[in-house]
């Protein structure tokens, strides 16, 4: 039986590429200034239009993927006699997996030959995207469901996701920081080194006085620990090409990279950091603790 990669727009995968890779992709949505947006499709909402929009004061909330969303999708790829394979949003950061799971279970229920795969990548934005790349690729090569499964289960809890925010004020209104440690480190230029725990949340792991440093801090982070059999890194960035470029060229300067890839963070994750957060995500060569 065939099967369909499924996933949402947090992966931060460009409209092309899930065209191009018969990937099927489901959108969160924010609303600013009282009106929903999409985050998939020709008239969604883009980064570069939040974060101006940001900058002014504007305060964006995001909300997850529905289960009838779901279950309509899941539905009719089943009806169409595939498999589904959902690679979906961290647990650990929306109820969007959660809303997948239920789904499933209402599909099945009506149709209990059904075969639909939920992961919980425990990422976000390019990790999360990494991880459905990963998926394409094993599938594009004749990989069984089972095998992308098993690959995949072996590569979640070794992705390494290291950030730099620039904005603490975001982070701490999402909660991530306190507002009292925004404050004091906006004054004191302190950066907050972040990592993807092994549950699939954020957590604060260091504190980096100025940008530059931190930014070295991220690129020695990856290279400790990346698994030379994936040499292939991704950047993310919101509005700060030009910071993400010099990273990039840090990052080649090792002999264990290979590719680097520079993906805009898509505006459900840019709502939480605001502009100026870097992004590096690897695969590094033991589970992450």
């Amino acid at each position: 039986m065939t099967y369909k990669i499924i996933t949402d727009s947090t992966t931060d995968l460009s409209d092309a590429y899930i065209a191009a890779h018969d990937v099927a992709m489901l959108g969160l949505t924010v609303t600013l200034d009282e009106t929903t947006y999409q985050t998939v499709g020709r008239d969604r909402l883009t980064s570069d239009v939040l974060l101006a929009k940001m900058a002014v004061g504007a305060k964006p909330v995001t909300s997850q993927i529905n289960v009838g969303q779901f279950s309509e999708l899941f539905s009719a790829i089943v009806k169409s006699g595939k498999a589904v394979l959902y690679l979906g949003f961290s647990s650990g950061l929306s109820g969007t997996y959660q809303s997948a799971e239920m789904a499933k279970q209402l599909v099945l229920d009506e149709l209990p030959e059904a075969r639909i795969t939920t992961l919980d990548t425990l990422a976000a934005a390019s990790g999360e995207g990494y991880l459905v790349k990963e998926a394409v690729k094993l599938r594009d090569a004749g990989a069984t469901l089972a095998e992308v499964v098993t690959t995949l289960e072996d590569l979640i809890p070794r992705l390494r996701s290291w950030v730099m925010a620039d904005d603490l004020y975001h982070l701490a209104r999402g909660g991530r920081i306190s507002k009292t440690a925004a404050t004091v480190g906006t004054l004191v230029n302190i950066k907050p080194i972040i990592d993807v725990d092994p549950a699939g949340k954020l957590r604060q792991v260091g504190k980096i006085r100025g940008k530059k440093k931190a930014l070295k801090t991220l690129v020695a982070n990856t290279l400790t620990d990346l698994d030379p059999a994936y040499p292939h890194v991704m950047i993310g960035y919101s509005g700060a090409m030009d910071v993400a470029e010099e990273v990039k060229a840090d990052l080649l300067q090792s002999k264990l990279i290979t590719e680097v890839t520079l993906t805009p963070l898509g505006p459900t994750i840019a709502t939480h950091t605001g502009t100026g957060t870097i992004a590096i995500f690897s695969i590094g060569q033991t589970q992450r603790l």
